[in-house]
């Protein structure tokens, strides 16, 4: 087989699947997040670059799913209102990062393990 210099990464996809439907992927976790950063989810739409109701229709998704709420909206004065994650998304976030970095570390061992001649 041929020897390459250029590092190989072996990827993996995970997400969570109940009962035959999406409930939590990464794209689904990016979104959680640019709402957490963004403070509105008009805003993490746009910075997706997803049209407001897909972003909405995905996270009732997840909170239907997952049974229980992910978003704080709160209304306000002067600047108008905000969306905030409550603490279990926060949580939800977390324990999906952990899993997923954890997959990809065994995914490239077991990728190095068995193609030495693509690793450098």
């Amino acid at each position: 087989m041929r020897r390459t210099t250029s590092p190989v990464y072996a990827r993996s996809k995970i997400w969570l699947d109940l009962n035959g439907r999406v409930a939590l992927s990464e794209w689904r976790i990016q979104l959680l997040e640019a709402v957490g950063e963004a403070g509105s989810l008009a805003a993490a739409a746009g910075r997706l670059g997803v049209p407001y109701r897909t972003a909405w229709y995905k996270l009732r998704e997840i909170e239907d799913r997952l049974g229980m709420r992910l978003l704080e909206g709160h209304s306000g004065g002067s600047d108008g209102g905000h969306t905030t994650l409550t603490p279990e998304a926060h949580d939800i976030i977390r324990r999906f990062h952990r899993v997923s970095n954890g997959v990809a570390e065994l995914v490239q061992d077991r990728f190095q393990a068995e193609f030495p001649e693509f690793t450098c």
